[in-house]
Formats: structure tokens, sequence, C-alpha cells
């Protein structure tokens, strides 16, 4: 089996239209689909998905926001009944997504002028790759990297 990319990382948010602004305005994805409930209407085999759409049909169930060809974040409303978001690393499951840039300094630069604050500053691992980490509002950590010529992801290290 052969995998073409990852398509997409999902949350949950408490604050979806802040999320949705973060990532369309301050990383520059765009919203490329937003799937309401009323889309279940003639899906009554998904029950809660159906009830919903029957009472709250223009609620939004979930969206897509593209931040590279074919690639996207995936935001859902959460429900009530869900518990709250964890701090970063406080669980040994979901740690960070990295979005590779072509200049590191640039793209920094630019999210900064958006407002955006680095957790940390540019630095180069020992992998001969650059990177520096954010968060968005829910606190969930990216990492903007830039490969080099050099660097594991390209070359391999075993």
């Amino acid at each position: 089996m052969k995998f073409d990319a990852i398509m997409h990382i999902s949350f949950y948010t408490t604050q979806l239209d802040k999320m949705v602004d973060f990532y369309t305005n301050v990383l520059g994805a765009r919203q490329k689909v937003v799937v309401r409930y009323k889309e279940y209407l003639s899906h009554p085999e998904r029950k809660a998905m159906y009830q919903k759409a029957l009472t709250s049909p223009d609620d939004i169930f979930y969206t897509y926001l593209e931040l590279a060809p074919g690639q996207f974040i995936e935001l859902f409303p959460a429900t009530p009944d869900q518990k709250p978001h964890r701090p970063w690393n406080e669980a040994a499951d979901y740690s960070h997504f990295a979005l590779t840039v072509p200049d590191i300094h640039e793209a920094s630069r630019i999210l900064q002028q958006r407002g955006l604050k680095p957790d940390t500053a540019i630095s180069q691992g020992p992998s001969h790759t650059y990177q520096q980490w954010f968060h968005d509002p829910d606190g969930n950590k990216f990492e903007l990297m830039q490969l080099t010529d050099q660097s594991w992801q390209v070359t391999g290290h075993c």
C-alpha cells in the first residue's frame, strides 16, 4: 500500500468562529468546505446527525480549511458532553502538527505581523531542519519547519 499524503488533521473546538478566523486570517488557509446538519436530512440512518438536522439544520457540523492543495485542518464544534481541551503533553496522545515552509524566517515574520506570537525562537535541530513553534487559539501546538538539503527527513537517517 502507498499513501499519497496526510489529507487532514481534525480538531473539536468550543470556539469554532475564532479557530476559523485564526486558520484563515492568520495562517492563510482557505475555508473550502462547510457542512451543515441539513445535509443529513436525507440520511435517517445517521441517527445523531439526522436528529440534529431536524432541530438545528443550519448549524455547522464540520468545516475544512485548506492549508495547501488537498491538505486540510478539519474543525468540528464540540458537543456539550465532550471533556475540555487538555493542556499540551498532558497525556500520551496527540502532540502537534508541522507545516513546511520554503523560508522559515519570512514565514515567522509574516505570522508575527499578523499578531501571532511564537512559542520559541527559530532553531536548527540535529536533523538539520529549522523549526519554530506556535499554537492556535485552543492551544493546539504546531511547528513551522524549513527543510534543508541535509535534513534527515530528506536524506534519511536510521
